[in-house]
Formats: C-alpha cells, sequence, structure tokens
C-alpha cells in the first residue's frame, strides 16, 4: 500500500509576529495574516500532493481564542479537506490547552480530535494504518505521557502524535511531556509526528521521529524557512520525507562585518550586499530583518551615538529594494579600535573611552540589581521573561549612548568657550 500524508505542528493561528506592532503598525497591519496565509498553503499543498490525511501535532492556536473568527477560520479549512477526501488527526499542545474554544470547535466529519483523558489508537483500514496520539489537558503537562500511548497495531503502519520536548530540546523549549528518542524507537511505531520545538529536524530514521518545525516563524529568534513535511509511505515503510517551504514572512538576522568599511557611504553599500543575498535566499516573501553590525571601526563611537540617523539611512536604502522588507532593530555590536595611552589624555576622552570599553561591567550589574527589584514586586503569574531579556540586551547599549552625548555635548561646550 502506498499513500502520503503532510506533517505539520505549531500553527499559532492569528499569532501576532512579536515586535511589529509595537515598532511598525503598517508593516503589522500588512503581514496580520501571515499565520492564516501559510496554513492556506498547507492545505493547498496537501490537496496538491494527493495526501491521503494530515497530522497536526499541537498548539494550532495561540493561547486563549480571543477571536472566534480564527476558530471558524480554521474549521473552514478543515472543510476545504473533507471537499477533498482528505482527512485530519489534531492533538492540541500546551498553548492550545490555553484555549476556552479549541476543544469545542464543531469541526467537519473528517477530523479526528484526539482526547486528553488518554491517549487514543485511530485506525484507517483501507491504508492499513493506525494514528495515535493524546491531547494536551493543561499547559503544564510535565509527565512523560508516551509511556501510555497504545501498543502498535501488528500488520498497519502507526503513527504516534505527540507535542513534546524530546530529550536534548529541554534548553530551547518548555520541558513539556519529556521523552527520549531511544524509548520513542523502542515503541514500536513506524513513524512519530512531533510537535513543540519549533526548529525542523529529523531525530530518527526507520522509524522516523520528525519535527517538521513551526509553520510561519514569528521572531528573530525563528529565522529561515518554515513549513510542513510531507511523507510518502511504500509497502509499510518510510519511503520519503521532503519538506515544503509554507512562510509567508521571513525572518533573518543579518550580520554585517563593517570593519574594512570607511564613512558611511561604504557601511550602506555593506548592508545592501548583505540585504540583497538574503532577498535571494526568501523568493517572493515579505521579510523582517534584524540587522546587526560587527567589527572593529573607527565609526563604532559615531554609530553608537547616531541611530537613529543610521536607521533612516537605512530606511531610505530598503527602500530601493524590489522586496517588502521591515526592519525589525539594529544591534551595535561594533568596537572601536584600541586606544593608545598617549591618545586623547583629556579627561572627557578618557571618560568616553572607558564608555566605549567592554570592561565596563558596572552597567550590567547595575541593570541586574534594577531587574531583581522589580522582579521581586511582580507577582509570580506575571510573565515578563521576555521584558527582562529586552532590558538585559538594550539597556547598556542606551546607558553608554547617553553617556556618550553627554561627555560630547561637555567638550563641545568646553571647545566653545
Amino acid at each position: 500500500m502506498n499513500f502520503t500524508f503532510l506533517h505539520a505542528a505549531d500553527l499559532h493561528l492569528d499569532s501576532p509576529l512579536l515586535g511589529l506592532a509595537s515598532k511598525s503598525a503598517d508593516y503589522a497591519e500588512r503581514v496580520d495574516r501571515a499565520s492564516r496565509d501559510a496554513f492556506e498553503k498547507l492545505i493547498e499543498l496537501a490537496i496538491e500532493e494527493g495526501c491521503s490525511f494530515i497530522v497536526l501535532a499541537g498548539d494550532i492556536f495561540d493561547g486563549d481564542l480571543r477571536n472566534f473568527e480564527t476558530g471558524l477560520f480554521f474549521v473552514n479549512q478543515m472543510q476545504r479537506l473533507e471537499e477533498e477526501g482528505i482527512q485530519a488527526f489534531l492533538i492540541l499542545g500546551n498553548h492550545d490547552a490555553e484555549n476556552r474554544f479549541a476543544a469545542k470547535l464543531s469541526m467537519s466529519a473528517n477530523v479526528h480530535l484526539f482526547a486528553s483523558k488518554a491517549a487514543e489508537a485511530i485506525a484507517i483500514e483501507a491504508l492499513k494504518v493506525s494514528v495515535h496520539g493524546r491531547s494536551f489537558p493543561q499547559r503544564d503537562v510535565t509527565e512523560n505521557i508516551a509511556r501510555d500511548y497504545p501498543p502498535a497495531v501488528a500488520g498497519h503502519f502507526n503513527i504516534g502524535v505527540l507535542h513534546t520536548a524530546c530529550q536534548g530540546s529541554e534548553s530551547y523549549h518548555a520541558p513539556y511531556a519529556p521523552c527520549s528518542v531511544e524509548q520513542l524507537v523502542n515503541h514500536g511505531y513506524d513513524y512519530w509526528a512531533l510537535g513543540h520545538v519549533h526548529a525542523r529536524s529529523v531525530l530518527n530514521e526507520h522509524p522516523h521521529i520528525v519535527y517538521p518545525g513551526n509553520l510561519q516563524g514569528r521572531s528573530p529568534r525563528e529565522t529561515g524557512a518554515k513549513g510542513a513535511t510531507i511523507v510518502t509511505v511504500s509497502d509499510g515503510e518510510v519511503a520519503h520525507l521532503e519538506h515544503h517551504d509554507l512562510d509567508v514572512v521571513r525572518w533573518f538576522v543579518v550580520t554585517v562585518d563593517v570593519a574594512e568599511t570607511e564613512g558611511r557611504t561604504e557601511l550602506i553599500d555593506q548592508i545592501r550586499n548583505e540585504i540583497e543575498e538574503v532577498c535571494t535566499d526568501a523568493g517572493d516573501r515579505a521579510l523582517a530583518i534584524r540587522l546587526r553590525l560587527v567589527g572593529e571601526t573607527n565609526q563604532h563611537q559615531q554609530l553608537l551615538i547616531e541611530q537613529q540617523i543610521l536607521r533612516e539611512d537605512i530606511a531610505v536604502l530598503l527602500a530601493t529594494l524590489a522586496q517588502d522588507i521591515w526592519l525589525e532593530k539594529i544591534v551595535i555590536a561594533t568596537t572601536a579600535p584600541p586606544l593608545p595611552s598617549s591618545l586623547d589624555p583629556t579627561v572627557s576622552g578618557q571618560l568616553a573611552a572607558e564608555i566605549i570599553a567592554e570592561s565596563a561591567d558596572f552597567i550590567n550589574e547595575l541593570i541586574e540589581e534594577r531587574i531583581a527589584e522589580v522582579r521581586a514586586k511582580m507577582p509570580a503569574a506575571a510573565h515578563a521573561d521576555a521584558f527582562f531579556e529586552m532590558l538585559r540586551e538594550d539597556a547598556p547599549k542606551r546607558a553608554r549612548i547617553l553617556a556618550l552625548s553627554l561627555v560630547n555635548e561637555t567638550e563641545a561646550g568646553d571647545a566653545a568657550n
């Protein structure tokens, strides 16, 4: 028996692309449908490839379903599959478990949503396939639920659908439903359709244990191509895996070494060259870019002080390119050339050198002290890790910019007198 199926996970429908709304309302509005558009492309792919069924391994929605239209959109896409005779097997992940409506949506007859009380097996007799799965009953599932999945059905191609932080991914994702590759291999299934980890990876072959990655990148932590996996089964074995890019907006962290540039014009030209390369990689998609400038350069201090001017220069550059590009952030990670002890012996010169120096750790220490004070006053349920991370990243840079500008203003005032 030969057939194909589609494996996807972590759709996070209607999840905002992090940082867009607060920094560029116009761009945020234009890409607001990114997750939906990517999912529509997934449905079209399943139909075009003649898939017998699709498997969605959790986190279909992004937390509490604030807009019920999102649920109706999903139901309509499932009906498109029903019209083509394609079945769908779904589990709810940690984000879905926070959703008050996800388990209550009125699905078409082709959809099976696995229960949350215990794992179960659903057979497709015409294909000699058994699909096993269990939804999350609540967000924080810390036990190894894969242990209780049903045994493999003899004579069937067995698929386990599991939302998990499989061994090795705990440092990058919350350790929900932990398990090990060895455990999954020994369970006797032919394919494990995993979800939760947003980076695509094949943990094992024969049996195949696969994370397809998420469908649409949502932040600079989720760069590069995103999509789903088409699995071809022949004579009861996985014959072929093929990843398909389905993302609508693609994230890139573009690192530009400006060490060899002299002056702003050369620097902008270097940035143009690097961005044009990622434009080629992205095809006709919209881009969201975090720009990192690195290297030892005499422009270091000027870059720190004139960041708004630099951003405006880059905005002009992006306007000359054909693609739809949003500059999410500029990170100045350059360094100044070492200063000879005899250079600029003035008080202001010495202050500027000390401020620029990477050894000025007192700023970071002060920030950590303030963060500890704020954290102690926040309620235990507050999810503020992203906010504190932003403070750690931005505050030292902003403090140095302010200090350098004060030194420069003082020096200019002294010169005028």
